[in-house]
């Protein structure tokens, strides 16, 4: 298991009636927040995207790397500085469902820093991995 610092503590999660982070009409709880403790796995890319998106949010660095393919995952992940992630847009997706092995989806992630607003796109690519959806890395 990767080393945790201060700085890839899970930050405070939501309360667990609290709109989930990313974007979808449910409670953080019965969201991604399900997804977070283990209690459930992503049935698709676009939740497993969802649910990545919310771990950052929240800052969860420990789902991230569980949910990152193991020839493509980081030692770490740094969640630390002045980010705050905002809201998510899903703008397309292909593949990524119960029926499929691979999928992939391009969203736009906006963002907060030093009082500034920003976004990043990325177009990423999923695949099962163990039966699992798993992030592999940007197109």
């Amino acid at each position: 298991m990767p080393r945790r610092d201060s700085r890839s503590r899970v930050r405070s999660a939501p309360a667990s009636g609290a709109s989930c982070p990313c974007g979808l009409p449910a409670p953080y709880g019965d969201c991604c927040g399900r997804l977070h403790r283990g209690e459930a796995s992503a049935t698709t890319a676009e939740a497993l995207m969802r649910s990545r998106f919310s771990a950052f949010g929240v800052g969860d660095a420990g789902y991230l790397l569980r949910t990152w393919h193991p020839s493509t995952r980081p030692p770490g992940v740094d969640l630390g500085g002045g980010l705050r992630w905002t809201r998510l847009e899903v703008l397309e997706t292909t593949g990524g469902s119960a029926f499929h092995t691979e999928g992939t989806v391009r969203f736009r992630a906006h963002y907060v820093e030093r009082g500034e607003a920003g976004h990043m796109e990325e177009h990423s690519r999923f695949a099962r991995h163990g039966g699992d959806w798993v992030y592999v890395g940007a197109v």
